[in-house]
C-alpha cells in the first residue's frame, strides 16, 4: 500500500495497562487494517493513513499520517473511539497535538425510510432513500446507524476535542448501532439493510425494535461507511451466522463472473434461509442450530475450519460470527500460515452465558 503522506497528528494516551491496551488494538484492527508489531511498538495501515503507536514509561504515544485532511480526522477518530472503548469503565485520558475541530461528522448521512418488509420469520428488510450513494458503491460495507428521538429536532453528533464523537444528550439523545448495508439500488438511489429480530433471546433490541417499527418518510442518519471491504479473490471461503447473511449476501451479489464461491452458514433452522443471487459459482451449505445435539457449541467454527483444510493456495477466508469462534478460526489459519491479506475475520457479537442462543 503507498500512501503519500502530508498531514500529521500526535496524541498521548494514558491507560491503566499501556502494554494491554496494545495488545487489544493489534487484535482488533487486524479486522481493518494491516498491521505490524514489533515488541511496544504497533504500525497500523490502512486507506486512511498510518497510525504508530508505541508504550513507553506508562503511556501509548500515538502518531498518524494521511494523505488528505478529512482522511487524518477520520483516523483519528477511529483510533480515539476504539481506545476509549478498549478502556471500558476504567481511568483513561486522550489528548491531541491539534484539538478535534468541532464540526458536522464529514461522513454522516441524513436518509429517509422508503419500505420495511419481512424476508424471513427473523430478518426484516429496511430501504431508505439517500440523496448521494457514491460513498456507498464499491466500497466498505458497514455503518452505524443513527435513530434520533420522535418528535424532536433533528440534532446530529459532531467531534469532540479528544477526537471522539460528540453524541447528542438528554432529550436529543439518539440511538446508535452498527450494521452492514446489504444492497445498493444506485437506479432508485437507496440503501438496503437487514436488520436481525432477535425475538425471545431475553434482550434488549432497540436496532430490531426500530426495523419493525418504520414507517414510510421516518428521517436518520447513517455514519460511515467504514469497515469490511469487499474481497478479491478468484476463490473465497465465506463463513458466519445470521449476523453475517447480509454481508455474505452483498459479496456474493458483487463478485464478477467466474468467482468460486463457497458459503458455510448457520442459521435456526431452514425458514432462515436465504436466496443468495451471484454471478459467480456459489456453494452454499447450511447448518441448523436447530438439529445441533444438545449442548453443542463451536459448530460453525468445526466446519469452517474443516473447508479451510481443504482450500486452494491464495483463496480468500472471510469469517464473521460469535467472539470465541472467530477467535478459534483465526487461531487456526494462523498455524496453518494462511496470508493475513487474504482473510477477514471479525467478530460481530458475544455470546452472554446467561442468554442461550436462539
Amino acid at each position: 500500500m503507498t500512501i503519500t503522506q502530508t498531514f500529521n497528528l500526535s496524541g498521548t494516551a494514558l491507560p491503566i495497562n499501556p502494554t494491554a491496551m496494545l495488545d487489544e488494538i493489534c487484535e482488533h484492527f487486524l479486522e481493518h487494517s494491516e498491521v505490524e508489531r514489533d515488541g511496544d511498538v504497533a504500525l497500523l495501515k490502512s486507506d486512511t493513513g498510518l497510525a504508530r503507536i508505541r508504550a513507553e514509561s506508562g503511556k501509548l504515544k500515538i502518531e498518524i499520517s494521511s494523505p488528505t485532511e478529512q482522511a487524518l480526522q477520520h483516523s483519528r477518530n477511529i483510533i480515539a473511539e476504539h481506545l476509549f472503548y478498549f478502556a471500558g469503565d476504567d481511568a483513561f485520558d486522550l489528548t491531541w497535538s491539534n484539538p478535534a475541530p468541532p464540526a458536522r461528522l464529514p461522513d454522516l448521512h441524513e436518509v429517509t425510510v422508503v419500505s420495511a418488509e419481512n424476508i424471513t420469520p427473523s430478518m426484516r428488510r429496511v430501504k431508505f432513500a439517500c440523496d448521494d450513494i457514491s460513498s456507498f458503491i464499491n466500497g466498505e460495507m458497514h455503518v452505524r446507524l443513527l435513530v434520533p428521538p420522535k418528535s424532536k429536532p433533528l440534532a446530529w453528533p459532531t467531534l469532540a476535542a479528544d477526537g471522539r464523537i460528540d453524541w447528542p444528550k438528554g432529550e436529543d439523545e439518539i440511538l446508535v448501532r452498527v450494521y452492514t448495508i446489504r444492497a445498493v439500488d444506485i437506479e432508485r438511489r437507496e440503501l438496503w439493510i437487514d436488520f436481525l429480530q432477535h425475538a425471545g433471546d431475553g434482550v434488549e433490541t432497540p436496532g430490531a425494535d426500530f426495523a419493525r417499527d418504520a414507517k414510510s418518510g421516518d428521517r436518520v442518519a447513517l455514519l460511515g461507511p467504514g469497515g469490511g471491504g469487499l474481497p478479491v479473490a478468484s476463490s473465497i471461503l465465506l463463513a458466519g451466522d445470521e449476523t453475517a447473511i447480509p454481508a455474505i449476501a452483498r459479496i456474493a451479489a458483487e463478485v464478477p463472473a467466474g468467482t468460486r464461491l463457497q458459503a458455510i452458514i448457520e442459521v435456526r433452522d431452514e425458514t432462515e434461509e436465504q436466496a443468495l443471487p451471484s454471478a459467480g459459482s456459489l456453494d452454499i451449505r447450511w447448518l441448523h442450530r436447530s438439529s445441533y445435539p444438545t449442548e453443542a457449541g463451536g459448530m460453525l467454527a468445526k466446519a469452517t475450519k474443516e473447508a479451510i483444510a481443504c482450500l486452494d493456495e491464495g483463496s480468500f477466508v472471510w469469517v464473521a460470527c460469535e467472539k470465541d469462534e472467530v477467535r478459534d478460526v483465526r487461531k487456526f489459519l494462523k498455524q496453518r500460515g494462511h496470508d493475513r491479506k487474504s482473510m477477514y475475520v471479525a467478530w460481530y457479537w458475544e455470546k452472554h452465558p446467561d442468554r442461550p442462543r436462539a
